[in-house]
């Protein structure tokens, strides 16, 4: 049967409210659902939770809720599949691919009142964590145990536990401790079928078959939303050393860090160039951090016990003419200081407009990747500034090509967007991906085929069609 328009506007009346001005504001669902004040229809609201870090799509939800339960996510994902309603999941909104941005209509479900470590268990070093928790919030409870939780990163003060799961989030210490991933034993996820699903529950052995946590793990929101982690700490790590190299020649950067690792176990190393270094410094008014400026920077962190040994190392390296001069840490201030030199860069261009690509390849296949990566956006563009840094020792680039201050922020943007498939081209042929730990979202799904073959991707689509049989979770991201 056909619906007509008589009937088919019926429905729609019967599902949503309309503004003064006849825009679709909200499914009215949502009422039964939540109390008024988990509910924002205003579009200050809809404007600041509708969007990530990114800024390519105006956000355009049709509301924000705020659930406070798991149960009331059920509900809301229950009947979100019988009206057809899409959903966006929305955490700390530090995201740089487009990932929690609402642009058609959606209802965007944000974590912000599922905030509370709710249960610790010393024995097992385990905190079990609504999604909502702050990642540095989660720092701070294990700090308070004599523990740690060791995934870090710049935004690890306003980004959410549930979002750095749902993306995979690496960070600065990815060389010594891993992902997130490595990091969840157990998760609560509410499919797009409205079902609970509680995976591996904190379990360190569990050979009963598919373990259906790590397909959530970087899924994006787009097979289910996480009401619940639980987040394995770590002992305590000792009092750290930052030291920053000067390195002339990129392909050096690795034989620094084959030196280093044959010494000390590094916590951290990582690199930027001289122009990031002079947009930090000019945007935080910090000196110089060594007494020649030179090409490229390490910056490299190590427990305070391997001092000795890291200074060997160091010597090593001064003598192969590899490194040109460098500074260690004297003190946790000083440490703090020079890792603002690499934690400030993102912030120090974003008035810039930076058009950003999140990069990886193995370590050994980087200085060839940069080079080849440079040339291409030089190439088309000479006169666009190239800024480079990232995570070196896990082979991640973060690629920045910054606006000149005539050009208009769309033709920029569709320039940069011209030689985009040619760099992920560049990234396919050294077996790398387009996106090391910032997600897919909606910037590059047009692109996975770069990093994913055909029949990887048809899986993807049978794993959506399985976990999200209405396709309301995340629609749009990831997969196209």
């Amino acid at each position: 049967m056909t619906l007509g328009d008589v009937e088919r506007a019926a429905i729609l009346a019967a599902l949503f409210t309309y503004s003064a001005g006849g825009r679709l504001r909200m499914p009215t669902f949502l009422d039964e659902i939540f109390s008024p004040e988990q509910i924002a229809r205003d579009d200050d609201s809809c404007a600041n939770w509708g969007r990530d870090w990114t800024r390519d799509r105006a956000p355009a939800p049709s509301a924000v809720v705020f659930p406070k339960t798991a149960e009331e996510v059920q509900a809301l994902v229950r009947r979100a599949a019988e009206t057809a309603t899409a959903l966006v999941p929305s955490g700390g909104r530090t995201g740089l691919s487009g990932g929690a941005v609402a642009a058609n209509g959606e209802v965007v479900v944000s974590f912000d009142k599922m905030n509370r470590i709710v249960d610790f268990d010393a024995t097992d070093r385990i905190a079990r964590c609504q999604p909502g928790v702050v990642t540095g919030a989660l720092q701070s409870f294990a700090e308070d145990r004599g523990l740690m939780y060791p995934v870090d990163f710049a935004s690890s003060g306003s980004s959410h536990i549930g979002g750095n799961i749902a993306t995979n989030a690496g960070g600065i210490k990815v060389i010594r401790y891993g992902l997130t991933r490595d990091w969840v034993t157990g998760l609560q996820v509410v499919t797009g079928a409205g079902e609970l699903l509680k995976c591996n529950q904190g379990l360190t052995k569990n050979a009963t078959g598919y373990d259906l946590r790590h397909l959530f793990v970087g899924s994006e929101g787009t097979l289910g939303f996480i009401v619940e982690a639980e987040m394995r700490l770590a002992k305590a790590a000792q009092p750290h050393r930052v030291m920053v190299l000067g390195v002339p020649q990129f392909p050096d950067l690795l034989k620094v860090l084959a030196a280093f690792q044959q010494e000390i176990t590094l916590s951290a190393f990582e690199f930027f160039s001289q122009i990031a270094l002079d947009k930090v410094r000019a945007h935080r008014d910090l000196a110089e951090p060594l007494s020649t400026p030179t090409n490229f920077y390490a910056l490299l962190e190590f427990d305070d016990s391997e001092e000795d040994a890291a200074m060997a190392a160091f010597a090593r390296v001064m003598e192969e003419g590899w490194v040109t001069d460098g500074v260690l840490s004297q003190s946790d201030a000083q440490a703090a200081s020079l890792w603002q030199l690499r934690e400030g860069i993102s912030e120090s261009i974003a008035i810039y407009t930076p058009y950003k690509n999140d990069l990886a390849v193995k370590v050994s296949a980087l200085p060839e990747f940069l080079t080849k990566v440079t040339d291409c956006v030089q190439a088309a563009y000479p006169d666009y500034e190239v800024c480079w840094y990232g995570h070196i020792g896990d082979g991640n680039l973060h690629l920045n090509i910054l606006k000149p201050a005539a050009l208009s922020i769309e033709e920029f943007y569709a320039n940069c967007g011209t030689i985009s498939p040619q760099i992920f081209a560049l990234v396919e042929a050294a077996g790398g991906s387009i996106s090391a730990e910032h997600g897919v979202g909606t910037l590059k799904a047009d692109y996975l085929q770069f990093s994913r073959s055909p029949e990887q991707i048809a899986v993807m689509r049978g794993l959506k069609s399985l976990f999200d049989p209405h396709g309301i979770m995340n629609p749009g991201k990831l997969l196209v």
